[in-house]
């Protein structure tokens, strides 16, 4: 029998084995309680932005009710299916979950309102993008120990929050996905050249536990907080093909169910569904490339951790809905058109005159480096909670929105 150390769980040939990583920018002293990926998971936990997406919004301002998500419930919640994904994949769970709890620390107050703008704003700058934000954040933003400037994470950590959703890079170094038309982000480039992510891989399959795990919770709690938000109504939800056989299952197993009990019933499904179709994909993939090693995932030349074909279009689907009815309401539009304007008044004051921000935030900055100090502004304003953005709104202007 193996007896592993600190409680980890089994892991296959294939899973990233913490006592077998590629280590740390800053190499530190084995810990003599927890492996490294568990370390990793506890600085995130500790670290400032983490704390601070208890007040970062994904579709609604924090002020609309305290029962929708804000990014950290989300985060949560990611992180627990995640953690169940490697799990029943022979994955390592620990890593699954600092990759889930730390992938959503590059983000802006207002949901992807604000990244939008900051992308605007910082046209001609190296835009804004919030994975390269994340790991600015773990990397750099972050000032919390005497020896270096961010967290010191794992090789394997930096990898998936950076690759969590494919390669960054084609075979001849030509930007892929989302950055073929504008290129890899400048801050990604730089800590490559500093620790080689491998940025034409995949990432090992704890990232693609974690960026699937993202997609389910994304599908399941915009349902439940549309639905209780009144932007849509149950029935309407029968236009999706997959959600209209889940609530013919739940209304013929609990005829006449009240409306809060039968949201739940379907929100569950949703994920129970999602999670058991990924576990089986990922099982039929996996054993076809029968990988020796976590390199032979990253090198598979496909994802191993995703959905099916069929559970692929239902995500699809629900996603379609949810933009037209949820993400485009016009109730969510217009607290997303105030959100902007409050993010660009403070954007142009803080370029104008940035000794409004904070001494730490100003400092060494020459103002006479427009890139250098745009930069500083956007990971000033990207930290920010949707309540302080608003507050540093109506310290500097005569009128803020009330974002209602």
């Amino acid at each position: 029998m193996i007896v592993r150390p600190f409680g980890e769980r089994w892991r296959a040939p294939y899973a990233c084995d913490p006592w077998g990583s590629r280590g740390r920018l800053y190499p530190e002293a084995v810990s003599p309680t927890r492996s490294d990926f568990q370390r990793d998971r506890d600085r995130i936990i500790h670290s400032s932005a983490f704390r601070r997406l208890k007040h970062k919004t994904q579709v609604f301002v924090y002020h609309e009710g305290d029962h929708f998500r804000t990014r950290l419930t989300h985060t949560i919640e990611v992180s627990q299916i995640a953690r169940a994904l490697a799990r029943s994949l022979g994955l390592d769970e620990d890593l699954a979950e600092a990759l889930a709890l730390s992938h959503d620390l590059g983000h802006t107050p207002f949901g992807h309102t604000g990244e939008d703008t900051l992308e605007e704003c910082m046209a001609g700058f190296g835009g804004f993008d919030h994975n390269a934000q994340a790991l600015r954040v773990v990397t750099r933003l972050e000032r919390r120990y005497a020896e270096y400037d961010g967290l010191n994470l794992t090789w394997e950590t930096l990898e998936g929050l950076v690759k969590h959703n494919g390669p960054l890079l084609d075979p001849e170094g030509r930007p892929t996905l989302r950055y073929a038309a504008r290129g890899v982000p400048l801050a990604i480039l730089e800590y490559n050249s500093q620790q080689d992510l491998d940025l034409a891989t995949h990432a090992g399959g704890e990232a693609q536990a974690a960026a699937i795990a993202d997609d389910i919770a994304y599908d399941a709690h915009d349902i439940d907080d549309g639905l209780r938000a009144g932007l849509f109504r149950i029935e309407e939800l029968r236009e999706v093909p997959f959600l209209d056989g889940l609530l013919k299952e739940i209304d013929a197993r609990y005829p006449g169910l009240d409306l809060s009990r039968r949201i739940h019933e379907l929100t569950r499904r949703v994920i129970t569904r999602f999670v058991e179709d990924v576990v089986a994909e990922g099982e039929r993939r996996i054993a076809a490339l029968s990988p020796r090693n976590a390199e032979d995932i990253r090198r598979a030349g496909d994802t191993m951790v995703c959905f099916s074909s069929a559970m692929k279009e239902a995500d699809a689907s629900i996603k379609r809905f949810l933009y037209a009815r949820m993400y485009r309401h016009p109730d969510v539009m217009r607290v997303r058109a105030q959100a902007d304007d409050v993010l660009r008044d403070l954007f142009r004051r803080f370029k104008a005159e940035p000794d409004l921000m904070p001494e730490e935030w100003r400092a060494d900055l020459p103002r006479d480096d427009e890139p250098r100090l745009s930069r500083r502004v956007a990971d000033y304003i990207a930290g920010m909670t949707d309540r302080y953005a608003i507050l540093e709104h109506r310290r500097l202007f005569d009128v803020t929105p009330d974002l209602r």
